[in-house]
């Protein structure tokens, strides 16, 4: 059942951060220039590449040097490069899930071959964009999706926001008598192991003669 009136919201919001798995079919201009697309939001921004190839995170290192100076925020982005930014090479792509799931980026773009391949094991993130031709500006402009997206980790145990953030839920129970006869033995047991006889006595006394 839901029930409209005051809710409380709260997650960690900001700085911004984008997280890039990419595979060496990748085009490094894409993913300098996605980087680069949250390093100009300000000094404390993250951007993160995390690879299996070597020769990716080598020609994206230079595709950042050459696109970051052609920047109007350059001086931004090269600070939040030079203190937020991470180019890591993994063992696998296995491996970059691994990573990225620790890091629960606000924003994850799978830039591989296959991404639905990769998309079952993500498991936090705020959102995910998926190949070559969705990058994240798109989230921020027109994709559609909320983009109120937890940030700092928070994808762990945070939603994007949506309309059922504004709402607040109830829990409605209705057993009849036979339906209770079947579990009542099981609550009664549950009961007894936390030493709460008077939970336990509540159902018990429902099946006691005369009673209704």
């Amino acid at each position: 059942r839901t029930v409209y009136g005051r809710v409380d919201i709260d997650m960690i919001a900001g700085p911004s951060e984008v997280l890039v798995i990419a595979d060496g079919d990748a085009d490094p201009r894409f993913v300098a220039a996605d980087l680069l697309s949250q390093a100009e939001h300000d000094v404390l921004a993250q951007s993160i590449l995390l690879t299996d190839s070597a020769a990716l995170a080598d020609a994206v290192a230079v595709e950042l040097d050459r696109q970051l100076a052609l920047l109007e925020r350059r001086e931004i982005a090269a600070q939040s490069l030079a203190d937020f930014g991470l180019v890591i090479v993994c063992d696998s792509l296995a491996q970059c899930v691994a990573l990225a799931n620790d890091f629960a980026p606000e924003h994850l773009e799978l830039l591989v071959a296959d991404p639905r391949a990769l998309l079952d094991g993500i498991t936090a993130a705020g959102a995910v964009f998926m190949g070559a031709y969705s990058p994240e500006p798109l989230g921020d402009y027109m994709a559609g999706p909320s983009h109120v997206l937890p940030t700092s980790g928070s994808a762990r145990f945070f939603s994007p926001l949506s309309a059922e953030s504004f709402l607040r839920k109830m829990s409605l129970i209705e057993f009849s008598r036979d339906d209770l006869a079947l579990l009542q033995a099981d609550v009664r047991r549950l009961a007894d192991e936390e030493g709460l006889t008077a939970h336990g006595a509540a159902v018990a006394v429902r099946f006691e003669e005369g009673s209704l």
